[in-house]
């Protein structure tokens, strides 16, 4: 009876509250809503998941595809994501979808192993799809039988994660390949009455060379040891081909979807097929550390201003290696031809642009991590999956309530009264058993703010429609002062209530730290790696190594938090992402809850 009054308090205030103003900004992973895996996995275990995103503008209008969902999403403003349920889908789900929008319709092409069906829309808002191609031809020289067996010259099956291409020309082009033997393919294609052709034979465009490229090293940190001479465990997937300037950006993803260090790199060539030439600025949307971790195998679209984006996937890997969540970065093409993805503060708030930009830093709010290692205190915890996990910025760590339960709280202590404006709260799957078409699937749940932590106010709360949130991402339509955020439940279509991280962002009212400095940067005897030294700065809360390969153009960043660095006067981190024969300068930068310093001086790495 007692849970009955207070889940129907609850549903009265969600009715009652007014919406929040016109929403500016989103915060990685993007707030959509992540469909239950179809396969359960660990005695009936399932667990929602996205990965591989591919977006396309189509007509003003932006379309998310993605792996692993029965369906597919649209958005008008980048922000705000609504799932279109479609008129026909490929078995359960797809997977490392191939889409183009020619400006009249869009094409889809799932990943396959055998030929298969294409499917396009003119009708993408309504979720219409009619078949473009019924059933692919094999394609020529392609054999299915075990890769250790093959023969040089005979194609792997597919194309997996392949990514098709529309010239100005009008003639088509595929790209695919997912491996740690084989490399990308190229080829032209044609399309005609209802059929696909291959017009060309697949040719090999690109392959990984880890012991030149450290970011294409497998493993945590790109720390997994193999030995020369033998297959290297780093895979090369997610093809996507951008033509900006006359050229051609052949990209992919590397090493590997279950690591911090996935990543996208590219080749450029002068026509669609090459040949293509690696770009010694590789990756061009690198993210190994913070919370949401991962920016590999994506797409790159531009909106409706002209901006560039890059989407990618970032890793969760609980409930299994590959348990995974997506990720948006602006991007830029510089004058000289560079192509790059900023992932500074990349899961903090980011302002999503309306004009054009020039600089994609320029998005960051401002708004600081507010809760990184705050107490908070829980209505009830299951034994073992305590409340500390809840402001680690870990999501593979969370916090598990004794039931899933309307009126179950969670409440976070600042330290002090600060201004707070957003917040996010990520879920996590434990034994949640569950199935994207169960009718439950929803999330529901209020947020409180207090200055004493007795008297409480509305902050936020989620909004009609119902969906799923499974990383609910709320900007407040007006600063909040609050010391106490208080999470209040009321639905969560898993099987437990388990959250990793509640996340508050804003300002702290301070000063920033200061500039760091004691700057030294060694290259090692592997020229992969290199060791970044600086002197400890009072009261960080973390520091960006800030690295590229222009002193004036520090266009890939490493995030991490003091407290993982040790209590010495010099802190160092070793840099295993380089590309030998390449020369690479750094600079560091610190925050804290009230800011960021100013960059220190650059530094070469030698």
């Amino acid at each position: 009876m007692r849970n009955r009054r207070v889940l129907v308090a609850l549903a009265a205030l969600f009715a009652s509250t007014p919406l929040a103003a016109q929403q500016r900004t989103y915060a990685n992973p993007m707030d959509v809503d992540y469909r239950y895996n179809f396969e359960q996995i660990n005695d009936g275990a399932s667990y929602r998941t996205g990965a591989d995103p591919v977006v396309v503008n189509h007509k003003g209008t932006y379309y998310l595809f993605q792996t692993l969902a029965d369906g597919y999403w649209r958005s008008t403003d980048l922000i705000h994501w609504t799932f279109v349920t479609p008129s026909r889908w490929p078995m359960q789900s797809i997977v490392a979808p191939a889409v183009w929008s020619d400006g009249k319709e869009i094409v889809i092409e799932p990943s396959m192993m055998q030929p298969g069906a294409i499917l396009s829309s003119t009708e993408p808002d309504t979720g219409k799809l009619d078949f473009w191609v019924r059933k692919m031809p094999n394609m020529e020289g392609q054999v299915d039988k075990d890769p250790s067996l093959m023969k040089p010259g005979e194609l792997p099956p597919g194309p997996w994660d392949p990514a098709l291409f529309k010239d100005d020309d009008g003639q088509w082009y595929l790209y695919w390949g997912s491996s740690n033997i084989f490399p990308m393919y190229g080829q032209k294609i044609g399309f005609a009455d209802g059929k696909m052709t291959y017009q060309t034979r697949a040719e090999p465009m690109l392959k990984l060379h880890p012991d030149v490229h450290g970011w294409e090293r497998f493993g945590q940190d790109h720390c997994a040891c193999w030995q020369p001479g033998k297959p290297s465990p780093s895979y090369m997937e997610g093809a996507w081909m951008t033509k900006h300037g006359g050229r051609y950006y052949l990209q992919y993803g590397a090493p590997g979807t279950e690591f911090n260090v996935y990543a996208n790199g590219t080749y450029v060539g002068d026509s669609p097929l090459g040949p293509f030439k690696y770009a010694p600025y590789n990756p061009v949307a690198y993210r190994p550390g913070g919370f949401a971790e991962g920016a590999g195998h994506g797409s790159t679209f531009r909106d409706n201003a002209g901006n560039y984006w890059n989407t990618g996937t970032s890793w969760i890997g609980y409930n299994w290696g590959m348990e995974r969540r997506i990720v948006m970065h602006p991007a830029k093409f510089y004058a000289d031809g560079q192509f790059a993805a900023s992932t500074r503060f990349g899961d903090f708030p980011h302002y999503v642009p309306t004009t054009k930009f020039d600089d994609p830093d320029s998005l960051f709010t401002g708004w600081m991590l507010l809760s990184y290692r705050k107490p908070i205190v829980a209505s009830s915890t299951r034994p073992g999956f305590g409340t500390a996990s809840v402001t680690d910025e870990d999501p593979r760590t969370f916090w598990v309530a004794a039931s899933n339960s309307p009126g179950v709280t969670l409440t976070l202590d600042l330290g002090a009264v600060k201004t707070v404006r957003a917040v996010q709260v990520n879920f996590t799957d434990y034994k949640s058993g569950r199935f994207a078409d169960a009718p439950d699937i929803y999330t529901e749940f209020e947020l409180q703010q207090s200055l004493d932590g007795r008297t409480w106010q509305p902050l936020a709360r989620t909004e009609p429609l119902r969906r799923d949130r499974t990383n609910a991402y709320f900007e407040l339509p007006q600063p909040a002062h609050a010391r106490f955020i208080r999470y209040v439940h009321g639905h969560v279509g898993a099987a437990n209530l388990a959250i990793s991280d509640i996340r508050v962002f804003g300002n702290a009212g301070g000063a920033a730290p200061l500039t760091p400095g004691s700057i030294s940067a060694s290259r090692h005897q592997d020229k992969r790696d290199a060791t970044i030294r600086w002197a400890k700065v009072p009261g960080a809360v973390g520091y960006n190594i800030r690295f590229g390969v222009r002193p004036d153009r520090l266009t890939l960043t490493h995030q991490l938090w003091a407290d993982e660095l040790g209590n010495g006067a010099t802190l160092q981190k070793e840099l295993r992402s380089l590309n030998v024969g390449v020369p690479y300068w750094v600079a560091i930068e610190a925050f804290n809850e009230s800011g960021v310093s100013n960059l220190s001086r650059v530094f070469p790495i030698r």
